[in-house]
């Protein structure tokens, strides 16, 4: 349980959100009313959530993994630079510079750079140099340190990072996201918690509702460290919590597969019961089957008698063409006769008119 009460971050200022047609519909589960325009958060679901981030930091800080703090507002600025220091992680409060995690190589030349002119310094290489290019090279010392020299003693990407207000550093956001990297961010009213892994719904804009949260955290990133160093020297309690760990994870290892045992055995019995019901329903098929048997008898009959039918049927229209050409033929004899009677009676009229 948060160690903070509901009262200190009530004298905080935390509740306070945004106005409300600044809201961000993602937020109502936040929120707890409406009061003169402005949205109230709800601290019971900030302390719980609180509770949350505060235990995945301690373990990230205990794995001896690094957390990058991004807070660029003026409000948050100097207060993430004060605090984080203390616990020796990487912070960015200038400006967050893009490609810093996705083009992280990059990144660490720069950081490169910044190491090389202080080894000149030390080496007596810097004394040889003339005026000018001692002038270019602390100007670019002097940019390199503002941009990354917070983040100097970061040699690989951060097992996690925090944001403050993730409207103002999206980039930073994006850029988590697409590598995967577990997010931390304070919350407000204006935002939208889903693009975060842990939300601390929060009022992100006053300098005192930063400073208490900001304090919790770091107090959790320092009791992980202290636990990392002291099973370093006691190795033996190393060992033993290694062993609870182990067990741990096989117990709800356990519990994960009773349980899809239960839910593979519910779908089985389903399909057994199914199983059963069906022979059922084939031998009710099979006794009604033979009363169906004589129409199906008489079905065969009659579609046996239909093409003798149509075959006799042809047979009649075959007949009564032959008695159409029948009745044709001696029609077309006649018509041949006629002509020839014709001629024999004109060639009568001609003898008896010589």
């Amino acid at each position: 349980m948060s160690k903070l009460s509901f009262k200190e971050l009530l004298d905080a200022g935390v509740h306070f959100g945004h106005l409300k047609r600044k809201w961000n519909p993602a937020m109502a589960p936040y929120i707890f009313e409406e009061k003169k325009g402005i949205h109230i958060i709800d601290l019971n679901k900030t302390i719980v959530h609180l509770d949350q981030a505060n235990a995945a930091m301690k373990q990230i800080a205990k794995s001896g993994k690094k957390i990058l703090f991004v807070a660029t507002k003026k409000q948050a600025k100097d207060i993430v630079a004060e605090r984080i220091k203390n616990v020796n992680m990487p912070f960015v409060t200038e400006r967050w510079s893009g490609g810093m995690l996705t083009n992280f190589q990059t990144t660490r030349k720069s950081i490169r750079k910044m190491t090389s002119i202080d080894k000149m310094k030390s080496d007596g290489t810097w004394d040889t140099l003339n005026k000018r290019e001692k002038l270019f090279k602390t100007r670019q010392r002097e940019k390199l340190e503002k941009t990354f020299g917070s983040i100097s003693d970061m040699t690989r990407q951060p097992a996690a990072i925090f944001i403050v207000d993730i409207l103002k550093e999206h980039i930073a956001l994006a850029e988590a996201r697409r590598l995967n990297i577990p997010t931390f961010a304070l919350v407000d009213t204006n935002s939208n918690p889903k693009l975060v892994d842990f939300p601390i719904p929060a009022n992100d804009d006053a300098s005192k509702s930063i400073t208490i949260i900001i304090d919790e955290i770091c107090k959790s990133i320092q009791e992980g460290l202290e636990e990392r160093k002291f099973l370093k020297d006691n190795p033996e309690a190393a060992k033993q919590e290694a062993k609870a760990s182990t067990e741990n994870a096989e117990a709800e290892e356990v519990n994960e597969v009773k349980v899809e045992e239960k839910e593979t055995v519910e779908p089985a019995a389903a399909e057994k019961t199914a199983k059963d019901e069906a022979p059922a329903k084939d031998e009710v098929k099979a006794e009604k089957a033979p009363a169906k048997k004589p129409a199906s008898a008489k079905k065969a009959a009659s579609a046996k008698k239909e093409p003798k039918a149509e075959k006799a049927t042809a047979k009649k229209a075959t007949s009564t063409k032959k008695e159409e050409k029948a009745e044709k033929a001696p029609a077309k004899k006649a018509a041949a006769k006629k002509p020839a009677a014709k001629k024999a009676s004109a060639a009568k009229a001609e003898k008896e008119d010589k």
